[in-house]
C-alpha cells in the first residue's frame, strides 16, 4: 500500500501499527543509503536490501517518503549515467515478481513526484489518502497525548479542545500540549484547557501554510485513492 497525505497526519505511524498488529518484523528501507559512488554499487545495494527483506519474511517493509528517495529519477540518464533508473527498475521488478510475504508500506507527501509505473496495480495494490484528523479523531489524539503526559483526560474538556484544534495535524496537537505543559510548569501550576487553547493560538498550522497544496492533493486523491 501507498499512504499519501500531509506531514504529521500519521502515515509513518500507520506503517508501524500494521507491523505491530500483525506481529511481523518492521524493516525501514532508507532509499537514500542505497546509492554509492562506485560503479554498480547502487544496484548491488538495492539487491542486497531486498534480499534481506525476503530472507526475513514474513515482514513489513516500510519505505518512508519514497518520493524523496526517487527524486533524481527523471534526470538519471543525464546526471548519474542511469544509475537511479537501474536501481529503481530493480525495485519495480522485485515488487511485481516477489513471492515471499513481504508487505510493502510506502509513504509520500507529494504524489506528483512519483513515476506512474510505480503506482499501477501489482506494485501498490491500494493508495490511501491520509487527511487532516476529524473532530472525533482529534478528541482521540488529545486523549492519547494528555495520557502520555501522565494527566487524566477526564479533567479536560476534550470536546472544546477538539473544536479549538480544528485544522491541526496530529503532530501539531502533540506539540501544543507539550508547549502548554512547559507554560504551566513555569507558572508552577498544572496543565489546563486554557493553556492548550493559548498555545493553539500561537501557531500557524500546516493546513494554513500549505492551503493551496492541500487543496491540490485532496483534488488528486478524490477519484484516485481511498480515504484512510
Amino acid at each position: 500500500v501507498l499512504l499519501l497525505g500531509l506531514p504529521g497526519c500519521g502515515k509513518s505511524l500507520t506503517a508501524k501499527s500494521i507491523a505491530k498488529t500483525w506481529k511481523f518484523p518492521l524493516l525501514r528501507f532508507d532509499l537514500g543509503k542505497v546509492f554509492g559512488g562506485i560503479v554498480g554499487q547502487s544496484e548491488s545495494n538495492m539487491r542486497k536490501a531486498l534480499d534481506v527483506a525476503t530472507t526475513i519474511a514474513p515482514c513489513v517493509l516500510w519505505i518512508d517518503e519514497i518520493e524523496k528517495g526517487l527524486s533524481g529519477l527523471s534526470s538519471s540518464d543525464r546526471t548519474d549515467g542511469g544509475t537511479a533508473s537501474r536501481a529503481f527498475g530493480t525495485l519495480l521488478t522485485w515488487m511485481q515478481e516477489k513471492k515471499e510475504p513481504v508487505f510493502v508500506v510506502a509513504t509520500a507527501n507529494n504524489i506528483e513526484s512519483l513515476p506512474p509505473e510505480l503506482l499501477r496495480k501489482g506494485r501498490f495494490d491500494e493508495i490511501f489518502f491520509v487527511d487532516l484528523p476529524s473532530k472525533e479523531e482529534r478528541k482521540e489524539i488529545l486523549n492519547i497525548h494528555i495520557t502520555s503526559k501522565k494527566r487524566n483526560p477526564q479533567n479536560f474538556n476534550l470536546e472544546l479542545l477538539a473544536e479549538k484544534t480544528s485544522g491541526l495535524t496530529g503532530a501539531e496537537i502533540g506539540s501544543i500540549i507539550s508547549d502548554a505543559l512547559f507554560t504551566s510548569f513555569s507558572r508552577q501550576s498544572d496543565l489546563t484547557d486554557i493553556d492548550i487553547i493559548n498555545e493553539r493560538s500561537k501557531i500557524t498550522p500546516l493546513s494554513t501554510v500549505m492551503a493551496e497544496k492541500i487543496t491540490s492533493i485532496r483534488s488528486w486523491a478524490k477519484n484516485r485513492a481511498r480515504m484512510a
